[in-house]
């Protein structure tokens, strides 16, 4: 892999994996990571800002690994690891906070939109950007597959990378995102972006009732012809010249049209669904122990010059 592009993806463990989450960072990730010297975090410190309940945070690790496993992901092809097995992560996320200021935070589209929402502003939540820029420089990360809501958090990164090199000399690579056309942003069951914290979610290995009762719940315009938000989502199953023959075809007839859109669901889901069932927790922690043993290898050696750098350094 030594002459690879590296290339790395996270996804928090806060709860049950959604088809945005799949469409929007998954699918890119699948196709592009055997390119790539690549590296699977499951960002568990993430997950802290938002998930209180040390139960379900273990839980949704093993989940989330299970998941990425189901989908096709090949361990023996990617460093598969969680994000607090490698503490660098944390110290690397302090010395990056320590280059930039306040108002370059508050400028962060995500922490603005959570707190609109009247989610609580924690300081976690407010540094997010920089353990997030942590996650990437630390392994000289070249390509980072994200959806357009989180292209700003590769420009973060980019600029902290740049912030640091000029401060301390070139140390850090400046990453690039890797965004999916089209899909790059997926619609919740609302019409909003599609996120676990604004309950619009329609899940990924949810059974063929959960899917079903989800996919129902989609919010309709009744003064229209076609369902603009069913049509939104369905356009990830199906090319647009398959959906308007469909929906011109049922115009008006909002329930069968949501049926047509349970059934492609379902049909990319089920396989997947039937793999995950088979896949054991000690799997799991086999295959976390070790990329966290791979992944700790590249960040210590990565954090020994950073502090020579910083001149924290003495032996």
């Amino acid at each position: 892999m030594a002459n690879k592009k590296r290339l790395l993806t996270g996804l928090q463990p806060s709860g049950q994996l959604h088809i945005g989450n799949y469409f929007g960072a998954l699918k890119p990730f699948l196709n592009l990571y055997a390119e790539y010297e690549s590296f699977l975090m499951v960002v568990d410190y993430h997950a802290l800002t938002s998930l209180k309940d040390p139960k379900a945070l273990r839980q949704n690790i093993i989940d989330v690994v299970k998941d990425y496993l189901a989908l096709g992901v090949d361990p023996s092809k990617a460093i598969f690891f969680k994000q607090s097995d490698v503490q660098e992560h944390t110290e690397l996320a302090w010395i990056l906070e320590c280059q930039v200021s306040v108002p370059f935070l508050m400028q962060a589209h995500s922490y603005k939109d959570k707190v609109a929402k009247g989610l609580e502003a924690n300081a976690g939540l407010f540094n997010y950007p920089m353990l997030m820029a942590a996650d990437i420089l630390l392994y000289d990360t070249d390509v980072v597959p994200v959806g357009q809501d989180q292209k700003q958090h590769i420009e973060y990164a980019r600029e902290a990378a740049a912030k640091f090199n000029l401060a301390y000399g070139d140390t850090f690579k400046e990453p690039k995102e890797s965004i999916q056309s089209g899909v790059a942003i997926v619609p919740g069951t609302d019409g909003e972006k599609m996120s676990k914290s604004y309950k619009n979610t329609i899940p990924l290995f949810g059974s063929s009732e959960e899917i079903s009762k989800a996919v129902m719940s989609i919010v309709t315009d009744s003064s229209g012809e076609r369902p603009e938000h069913v049509y939104a989502i369905h356009k990830l199953f199906r090319s647009e010249a398959e959906l308007d023959v469909l929906y011109e075809s049922n115009k008006g007839n909002y329930k069968a049209l949501k049926g047509v859109l349970i059934e492609d669901i379902e049909k990319m889901i089920a396989p997947m669904r039937e793999k995950r069932a088979a896949i054991t927790d000690d799997e799991v922690k086999r295959v976390l122990v070790d990329g966290a043993e791979k992944a700790r290898a590249i960040a210590s050696a990565k954090m020994a010059e950073v502090r020579e750098k910083i001149g924290v350094s003495l032996w």
